[in-house]
């Protein structure tokens, strides 16, 4: 499928704030008779976070293969910038165990690239000393770091990262996150990840979309955790667990942009105790 452009490109020096690379409109696909995607949208800027959150077989990964032209849909469309670039890591390469394949070699498969380049992107996602290592002899932390770098030897504007932490220790998923925001910063470039790991991403991402064949819901990470669809999908333990990374405000600000404690707030009774304490001093 070849995606209908959006406008023309305008180059990445300056950057486009808030330039819109990709969108899906009304899209829906079906195998053997049964909905996949039912009349689906979503877009995506530069510079933005976007999380696709749902439960197996909801169409997660239908929905990233629609965007990258890999999958015709049935009904709808997909529009991207003129010239978009696309660094894209799959939820699955399989790694033989018996072929001898390094790193250098594996980065090279689709796009030639002199040694110092590649050296410097392995630096970059925190695996330089991988160059020369065989394939099938990393860790899942290792080898997701080295798709990474795969997913941006072409600089990309929109970087697809498929379940990016299957296989990684808890330990490292975190730091992961913190790579994959640095990459965002670092190519000035829109991110799409599709992720069954809630805890995390929920704090990680700037906007979640979750899916069940249809978008049950779409916003900040607050507010999606507190949709309906989305706790009869994942379950209210689920949202609950995930009401950590909310929080309620205790005050606002008034004209000089001092804080005013709200009516009721444990920052309100502070104040009015201190307050008070001041009111007995005086006397």
């Amino acid at each position: 499928m070849n995606p209908t452009p959006i406008s023309q490109r305008h180059g990445r020096d300056p950057v486009i704030q808030h330039e819109l690379l990709i969108e899906a409109r009304d899209l829906c696909v079906s195998f053997d008779g049964r909905q996949i995607l039912d009349h689906v949208a979503l877009e995506i800027m530069r510079g933005e976070i976007v999380t696709l959150v749902g439960l197996n077989g909801s169409g997660k990964t239908t929905l990233v293969r629609a965007l990258l032209g890999l999958l015709k849909p049935d009904r709808g469309t997909v529009r991207r910038t003129p010239g978009l670039r696309i660094g894209f890591s799959p939820q699955r390469v399989h790694r033989d165990a018996i072929l001898p394949m390094t790193v250098q070699r594996f980065l090279t498969l689709a796009t030639p690239t002199p040694r110092a380049r590649l050296q410097a992107l392995l630096d970059e996602v925190g695996a330089g000393r991988l160059i020369d290592s065989q394939i099938a002899d990393l860790s899942g932390g290792e080898f997701h770091r080295v798709l990474l770098a795969r997913a941006i030897v072409r600089e990309p504007d929109l970087l697809v990262l498929d379940e990016p932490l299957a296989g990684v220790d808890v330990a490292s998923q975190a730091e992961l996150y913190r790579l994959i925001a640095h990459l965002r910063e670092r190519y000035r470039c829109g991110v799409l990840l599709v992720s069954h790991d809630l805890y995390v991403v929920m704090a990680a991402t700037d906007k979640v979309v979750c899916l069940n064949h249809h978008v049950c819901c779409t916003g900040h990470p607050r507010s999606v955790a507190r949709d309906a669809q989305f706790i009869a999908l994942f379950g209210p333990h689920v949202a609950e667990t995930l009401a950590v990374y909310t929080h309620e405000h205790d005050h606002r600000h008034d004209m000089s942009g001092e804080p005013v404690p709200l009516a009721g707030s444990p920052l309100s009774t502070e104040t009015a105790r201190r307050s008070r304490e001041g009111s007995v001093e005086d006397s």
